[in-house]
């Protein structure tokens, strides 16, 4: 990585570990596929909307990576 790519990443693990601080991920994290790293993320958020907003506040995604959102489907909870 550049040192600028290296600076966004900071500010991105930075954006997620105050997110995660709310109590809205559940969990965050790279992914290894073989065909190239990316990350994901899991969140309690109200609404759609509520997570496009921090998708689009993202450092790194403001910098140009891309993001995607994907609903769950049924699932049990297992927080209190």
């Amino acid at each position: 990585m550049t040192a600028d790519e290296q600076k966004v990443m900071a500010e991105h693990a930075i954006y997620w570990q105050n997110l995660a601080k709310k109590g809205m991920i559940i969990v965050v994290g790279p992914v290894l596929d073989p065909n190239g790293a990316w990350g994901v993320a899991i969140v309690d958020v109200e609404n759609h909307d509520a997570i496009r907003v921090i998708g689009e506040n993202d450092p790194a995604v403001k910098a140009g990576l891309k993001f995607e959102i994907y609903p769950m489907g049924p699932s049990w909870t297992f927080r209190s």
